[in-house]
Order: C-alpha cells, then sequence, then structure tokens
C-alpha cells in the first residue's frame, strides 16, 4: 500500500523512522542507480562515522552549598558548624558513535570517486558535530572533480548553503556536477509534490543515470510497512507546517483518519 502523500512523507521524519528510513533508502537509491549503470562503473555504500554527545546530555551539577548552623545559646557565633555536603545524582553526557551512510559511484578500472549522493541526516542540519564533519567532506568534494548529488528530505534544521537568490521548497535536491561548477541544480519540491526524477552525472562523454526518486522512495515506504506502523491520526513531526500546509494535509488524510 502507498503512502497517502504523493511526495515525501513528512511522518517518516520521526525519530522512530527516520534511521531505518535513512538506511533503506540509501541502499534502495543505490540499487536504482546501479540498474542504470555500465559495465565500467559500480556503487558502494560508504559510511562516514563522528562522535556526538546528542541532544538532552545532562550537565555534571553542583552540590549543595555548606550550611552555617545560626547563633544560639548552645553553639556561640564564633563556632559555625558544618553541614556535610549532600551529593546529587547526576548523569555525564556520554558520546555516541554515530554512522551515517552515503554511496559513491566510483569506475570499475580505477576506483576513483567519479559521483558522491549524501541524504541529509537531522545532524547535518543542526549546529554541531555531525553538521561540522559533513560540511567539510562537502568542501572537499565541491573543491574536486567528483560529481555532487545532495538530497535534503527533512524538513527541519538549517539547508545547506548554495549561492543566489533560492525560492524556499519544502525540501531540495541539489545536483552539482564538477563540469558545471560553481553553477548547480537545485530542485525545489513541495509537500504537495513527488520527488523528481534527477540525472546523477557520470564521467566526462558518459551520458548521467536518470533515477526517479518518488519511486524509490515509494518502494521503501512499501517494503518498510510504514503504512501499519505510521499512526495518520498523530500530528505531523517539527517543525509545525504553515497554514496553507497544514490543511492541504488535513484534507488529504481525512479518509485516512475516519478509517
Amino acid at each position: 500500500m502507498p503512502s497517502p502523500l504523493p511526495g515525501m512523507d513528512l511522518f517518516l521524519e520521526q525519530p522512530a523512522f527516520w534511521s531505518s528510513f535513512h538506511s533503506r533508502f540509501v541502499v534502495a537509491l543505490a540499487d536504482a542507480i546501479e540498474a542504470g549503470l555500465t559495465p565500467e562503473y559500480y556503487v558502494e555504500v560508504e559510511a562516514r562515522t563522528y562522535l556526538d554527545e546528542g541532544e538532552g546530555s545532562l550537565l555534571i551539577g553542583i552540590p549543595d552549598a555548606v550550611v552555617v548552623g545560626r547563633p544560639t545559646a548552645a553553639t556561640p557565633a564564633t563556632r559555625p558548624v558544618a553541614v556535610q555536603v549532600r551529593p546529587q545524582s547526576v548523569q555525564v553526557p556520554l558520546p555516541e558513535a554515530v554512522t551515517e551512510r552515503y554511496l559513491e559511484i566510483r569506475e570499475l578500472a580505477t576506483g576513483e570517486v567519479i559521483t558522491t549522493l549524501e541524504l541529509l541526516s537531522p545532524k547535518n542540519k543542526r549546529p554541531g558535530p555531525g553538521r561540522l564533519a559533513y560540511e567539510e567532506k562537502r568542501r572537499r568534494v565541491l573543491g574536486s572533480l567528483t560529481h555532487l548529488v545532495e538530497l535534503d528530505l527533512l524538513r527541519g534544521g538549517e539547508p545547506m548553503a548554495v549561492l543566489g537568490q533560492v525560492v524556499p521548497t519544502t525540501y531540495r535536491v541539489l545536483v552539482s556536477a564538477s563540469g558545471d561548477r560553481p553553477r548547480a541544480d537545485l530542485y525545489g519540491v513541495t509537500l504537495q509534490e513527488s520527488l523528481p526524477e534527477i540525472p546523477i552525472p557520470l564521467k566526462s562523454g558518459d551520458g548521467p543515470v536518470v533515477v526517479a526518486l518518488q519511486a524509490v522512495l515509494d518502494g521503501v515506504y512499501d517494503r518498510g510497512r510504514y503504512q501499519n506502523r505510521i499512526d495518520y491520526s498523530q500530528s505531523p513531526p517539527p517543525p509545525a507546517l504553515g497554514q496553507a500546509d497544514q490543511a492541504w494535509l488535513d484534507q488529504r488524510l481525512a479518509a485516512q483518519r475516519r478509517s
């Protein structure tokens, strides 16, 4: 059963689903690309790992201050009595090893990386080690002869930097062919639209592999049985939708919520 939404299903952005969806989508995208590649290329699923303290980490607490007793007849003012310091129970922030998967299209004969494909994660779009690690990699790719395809299917967080006047949209797909830089193609997708077909650039002289992102998403949604796992009667995950998008979503899910 397909998603009740025509494009990216924003309910997949919930923390309970995103990690598994991210992994499934990356592998499914690799399979879709592989089907269109000539024997001179292959697709590899790679992983980037970094340490992150995560959100909600507790700081080490400060113990109770020493309490000095007031002067009494039995306790002269010149002899304060110190009450024993009582420790608080706290938690210390433990670094978490975060692994993010991405794709590389390589030339079979040389192993040279021709194209890098990234599906952004929530940590890539928030300040912290995850964004810093990805931004550093992004700079290296954009300064090289490797093509970059960057998929942003998350509404929250800060989008990756591009130059020029950009029309704000719910989701974004960037295709940066190395020979065209600094120019690149940015596909903006609203909540009401299907994900686009995009060209995956290869070596000069070889035509791109065209991938229908919506078909990849639909397959992942079906195989992950998200239709039986997502409760569409609940509010979507943050950030909050604008009034027009919320009205459209309520109308789109009305039949789903009545069943």
